[in-house]
């Protein structure tokens, strides 16, 4: 026994230069393996990216973006690096203090690694959908075109909404994969790298916060991109709205016929376009980042249906076929789950009643919802009506006495 503490000990005094030396080797040794892997993947990017040839914009962004997408396989590798390091680390440091700041080095590679491949992964995504934004500026229609130019530039208008749709998926697909990326290192800290370093006081707790520093980088990239989903969404919905939304929808004729009860034809085609983007946002959000990019869309979607309803006049037939409408747009924001989004769409219907009534009902219509009365003052004043029955100076003094 007495000669092997001896052995063990010469062992120790011949190399322990070297193995002071250690954490730095191990970390390049790392640091290499985690550029040759970005290397053969620019590779094989690149190889697809020739193979593929030349495609039109309008694709071009999301299928270059479908191929540098995050995976969640190369993420797996890099931990699977850093369990053999770990192993290594175990074997060469004989001290709980000596491992515990080596695991912590080669841990902090790790998130490093993790950190800076998916928030170059978001980062891809997101030009993407800048790419989708840039071709919509493009397209804007202006007034007084041709009849072809005119549906030259509204074919290429469908054309960015492809690009901005294909964007967001593409986003979301990134987003799903960054959290499944977090995941595994969350599980491989608590599975292998915790139990290393709780015997040192503090450890846990530097590497704890060391962890959510490495990934806020990608939290925060991940915000950008989620709002920019929103601008997609939102200029969608404006350009289908723009379109589809015709004068007669809520001004039909007084011809005898009976009232059309039908949504719009605008209405159905953006409750089908959100219902069929918003199935990838669906899948990928969790938590309070799905609750927050819901509530802050269902509520954009809320003012630019309010912005947009401004610019028609309404009959009473229109409207209720105005209400109809926003009983289509309710009922799919219910599935947001978001209360305070349900509330405003609640409200909404209740609004459309100043179309609808008698002038002489307007004054006791908003008695139990008073906050909505400043809608409603904009809103009466686009009845067909509103200068013939002169609903100005007859609600003039109910406005003043409730303000």
């Amino acid at each position: 026994m007495t000669k092997l503490l001896v052995v063990t000990g010469l062992t120790e005094s011949l190399f322990s230069s070297h193995m002071d030396e250690y954490p730095e080797h191990e970390q390049a040794s790392l640091g290499q393996l985690y550029q040759a892997k970005l290397d053969e993947l620019r590779a094989e990017n690149q190889n697809v990216s020739d193979s593929t040839g030349t495609i039109g914009r309008s694709k071009g962004a999301s299928v270059a973006s479908s191929h540098q997408q995050i995976s969640v396989a190369v993420v797996t590798e890099f931990v699977r690096w850093n369990e053999e390091a770990l192993t290594r680390c175990t074997l060469f440091s004989s001290q709980p203090a000596t491992l515990a700041a080596n695991v912590k080095a080669v841990f902090t590679c790790l998130l490093d690694q993790v950190s800076q491949y998916i928030t170059d992964g978001l980062e891809r995504a997101r030009d993407s959908l800048t790419e989708a934004a840039a071709m919509r500026e493009r397209f804007v229609l202006g007034t007084n075109l041709s009849r072809r130019v005119a549906a030259a530039a509204a074919s290429a208008a469908e054309a960015a909404a492809a690009a901005g749709e294909s964007s967001f998926r593409s986003f979301m697909v990134a987003v799903q994969r960054c959290g499944s990326s977090v995941a595994i290192v969350q599980q491989y800290f608590a599975n292998s790298i915790s139990r290393l370093l709780l015997p040192v006081d503090g450890a846990h707790a530097a590497s704890c916060e060391e962890m959510a520093t490495a990934m806020s980088s990608a939290e925060g990239a991940a915000y950008k991109g989620l709002q920019q989903c929103i601008e997609t969404v939102m200029a969608e919905v404006e350009r289908l709205l723009s379109a589809e939304q015709k004068a007669t929808d809520y001004r039909s004729p007084d011809d005898g016929m009976a009232p059309d009860h039908r949504p719009t034809n605008a209405c159905t085609r953006v409750v089908a376009y959100l219902s069929r983007v918003l199935e990838a946002a669906f899948t990928a959000l969790e938590g309070l980042n799905k609750q927050a990019f819901l509530t802050e869309l269902g509520n954009r979607l809320y003012k630019g249906l309010l912005n947009h309803w401004q610019k028609f006049t309404f009959n009473p037939s229109g409207g209720l076929r105005l209400k109809r409408d926003i009983t289509e747009y309710g009922e799919f924001v219910r599935s947001f789950n978001a209360p305070s989004v349900d509330e405003k769409f609640e409200l909404l219907g209740i609004l459309a009643n100043v179309f609808i009534v008698a002038p002489e009902s307007l004054s006791s219509l908003f008695e139990g919802t008073p906050s909505i009365r400043k809608d409603a003052q904009r809103f009466i004043q686009l009845r067909e009506d509103y200068k013939s029955a002169k609903l100005a100076s007859r609600l003039s003094s109910l406005w003043s006495g409730s303000s």
